[in-house]
């Protein structure tokens, strides 16, 4: 009889604690990964201005920027018409 009311009341601290371990296990991992994926994003930034590329507002979703596609030939400015 002793032992129930003992596990009785250990159980729920045991269950907590375990919930606790988990959610902050998943914290822990979340902020890793996300920690992770930044050192990526600062590394291809980098590689990006030591290539010399300038399209690092189109591929950080400027809306406002538009890349010519790859394989478009360049093309010359528009130029105002001639007034006569």
């Amino acid at each position: 009889m002793a032992l129930n009311a003992v596990l009785v009341g250990i159980i729920p601290s045991i269950g907590v604690g375990l919930l606790f371990w988990f959610v902050m296990r998943a914290v822990i991992r979340a902020d890793r990964n996300e920690r992770a994926a930044l050192a990526r994003e600062d590394a291809e930034d980098a590689a990006r201005e030591a290539s010399g590329r300038d399209d690092a507002a189109v591929t950080a979703g400027d809306p406002d920027a538009v890349a010519p596609p790859a394989d478009a030939p360049e093309q010359a400015p528009e130029q105002a018409p001639e007034q006569r």
